[in-house]
Order: structure tokens, then sequence, then C-alpha cells
């Protein structure tokens, strides 16, 4: 039997071969929203890594919705001809499959790149805009309060992730992600803390949830049925009084009742003042109580780095699949390595699999070959 890490995983219609993910990544490289040359190089890499799934850094769905000025983007046919070059370079090498992940910063947009301090600018700066949020309430106090969103603003965001979604289906994409995570717009509705509305999508859990799910809907509807749609969740803000794991429960509840095939279960990301309780696998318990409430497949992540501490989790069922990021980036080999590590086997293009180390035997074996062959 192989470690549960190498067991193949279902994703409602796609099947993976192995239960690691590559977590999305923003590269703050992009201009205009289009896809560069980095990009290809990056996700190239990340595509012969022999993980099961690749996803897409978040790519915003209105010029407005990127985090900075060189975020990526899915908004018109130049963002889509970018996306569409990059992904033809990745896939003439790899069958890994590839989703994106689809979503908009809200009033966590507008800022300058992390490199140079992540500040944000104000809408009459270069690289700044006006941003939107639930509610008139910006992220930090110091920050340039967003303008609440009214009725056609609701309409134009939640039509622009529908746009988003069927221009990702026409780049052929295995997967589509909502993005509802790390304080970004739809996780802004959700929490207390950012939604101080008093109409629909105000006050209860109910309310809160409404307009997140009007844009799962949407998105749902621009996806054919045989393609997976995800959505990534904060399972907590850690902050008190904040969105917490029982509101992420009846959310994934909610959503798994619309269509929506994976949880991926993150955290943080809406307020300043939280304290996250770092060390390795923190947010799997999110990941778990989702997991015991729904019937779908679910991701956690959150400093998962070891390998065994992998397989654990999937092996005793905390979550479905563990979503890696930094480590990644640290080790694009990373799930060799795993493979190695607990005697598995990996997926290698066909010009690396002389570098099989001689101590393991089947270790790397090229794309559509049978594991052991």
């Amino acid at each position: 039997m192989p470690p549960a890490l190498f067991t193949p995983g279902q994703m409602g219609a796609l099947t993976l071969a192995n239960r690691i993910v590559i977590a999305p990544m923003c590269q703050y490289s992009a201009v205009d929203g289009q896809l560069t040359d980095w990009h290809l190089m990056h996700l190239g890499q990340l595509a012969m890594s022999g993980a099961g799934l690749l996803i897409i850094e978040a790519s915003a769905v209105e010029p407005e919705g990127r985090i900075t000025y060189a975020d990526a983007g899915l908004w018109d046919d130049a963002t889509e001809a970018a996306m569409g070059r990059v992904l033809e370079g990745v896939r003439r090498w790899s069958d890994m499959p590839l989703m994106i992940q689809l979503g908009h910063a809200g009033r966590k947009a507008s800022t300058d790149v992390p490199w140079k301090g992540r500040s944000q600018f104000g809408p009459d700066h270069a690289n700044g805009w006006q941003t939107v949020a639930p509610s008139p309430t910006p992220h930090g106090a110091a920050e340039i309060p967003p303008a609440a969103l009214d009725a056609a603003g609701l309409a134009r965001v939640r039509d622009a992730f529908a746009a988003a979604a069927r221009r990702a289906v026409r780049l052929g994409f295995d997967g589509v992600q909502v993005h509802a995570a790390h304080g970004y717009l739809l996780h802004q509705f959700l929490s207390p803390l950012s939604n101080t509305r008093t109409d629909a999508y105000g006050g209860s859990l109910e309310n809160r949830m409404r307009f997140p799910l009007e844009v799962f809907d949407a998105v749902r509807e621009a996806v054919p049925a045989g393609i997976p749609v995800s959505v990534r969740i904060s399972g907590s803000d850690f902050v008190e009084g904040g969105w917490d794991i029982a509101g992420s429960v009846e959310f994934s509840k909610a959503l798994q009742a619309r269509g929506c095939d994976v949880m991926d279960v993150s955290g943080g990301g809406n307020s300043p003042h939280q304290v996250i309780p770092l060390g390795p696998s923190y947010q799997v318990p999110f990941a778990r109580a989702v997991r015991q409430a729904v019937d779908i497949p679910v991701i956690t992540a959150g400093l998962i780095t070891d390998y065994e501490q992998a397989d654990a989790i999937v092996g005793t069922g905390d979550a479905d699949y563990v979503a890696l990021a930094r480590a990644m980036l640290y080790d694009p080999r990373w799930p060799w390595h795993a493979a190695a590590h607990l005697g598995a086997t990996v997926t290698a293009p066909k010009q690396y699999l002389r570098s099989q180390p001689r101590r393991y035997k089947d270790l790397l074996q090229a794309p559509g070959a049978t594991s052991g062959a």
C-alpha cells in the first residue's frame, strides 16, 4: 500500500495522482494584470514537481480587485491572452492538472508590492485606486476608507466573477477556485469585523453569507458540471468577535448544497489585530471541523513542511489534501523528496528520470506511466 499522501484523490470528476496541492501564491509580477515570462518560469518549475494539483495565483476579476498594481488578472481579452500563452508553455511539458483562483481584494487592494512595504496607495496615486468593501471601514486605522458597495456595485462584482470563470473555462483550466479567505472581499462580507451593513447583506450569519453565496452561484453556473469548483475560506479571523469556525462550517454546508466540489480551509488575514497561534499544522483543526460537516473533499494548509506530518494529516482523515505554499517555493522538488522519504513513486519529466538516486527504486516515473513500471 502506498502512503496516504501518495494515493489518488478525486475533486468532483477530476482525478489527482496524489494528495499534494500547490497553493496559489501571488507573485506580484504581472503588467496590467497580464502574466509575464516570470510566471512561465515560476509555474513551469512547479508543474514539474510531481504534485497532484497546481493552483494558479489569485487572479483579479476586475482591475480594482487587485491587491497590488502588479497582480495577475483575468478580466479582459488581453489578460486572457497573456494567461493563455503561459498555460500553453506549461502544458507543453507537464500534464499536471491546473486550477485557477479567482479573487477580489476589496478594502485590501491598491497597495504596493510586498518587498516595497505593501503600503496602501490613495485613489490619486498612479498605482492606486478607490477600494470597495461591504462597509466603509478600512483594514487598518491609517488606511483609506473603502467605498461601500451599492446594489449596482454588488452586481458588477458578481458578474465579473462569472465572466472570469467563463474565461477560465475557455483557457481549459481543470478547476476554478473562488477566493473567500485572507481578508479579501468575500471574506470581508462574511466577517462581522468588516461587514457592518444593515441591509440584506449584513447582520445575521445568513445575511453575511448572502453575497459570497451569490458569487459562488454565478461561478458555478458559468463552469460546466464536469469541472470542479472550489472555495477557499479562512477558518477564523483569530480575533474575538470575528469570523470563526462555527461560521465556516455553516458556510461550507451551504456551499456543498449549491454544488461546491472542494473546500480549501486556511485562516486569518482580515484584521491587523489577529493573534495567530503559529505552529506546525496550526490550521488543521479548522479543516477537520469542516470535513466532519460536509461530504466533499477538504484541503488544509498552514506550516505543513514535514513529509510525515503531511502524510499523517491525510492518513488520519483530518483533511483529504495538503496545500503547500512557501515550502514549495523553498523546495520545488518537495513531492520528490516526500516520495523518497515515504517509499512512494512520483511523476517526473522524462528529461529528469536519470536524476533518480540509485538508493531509491522506482521513485520517479514518466508522465502516463504505471507506478512501478
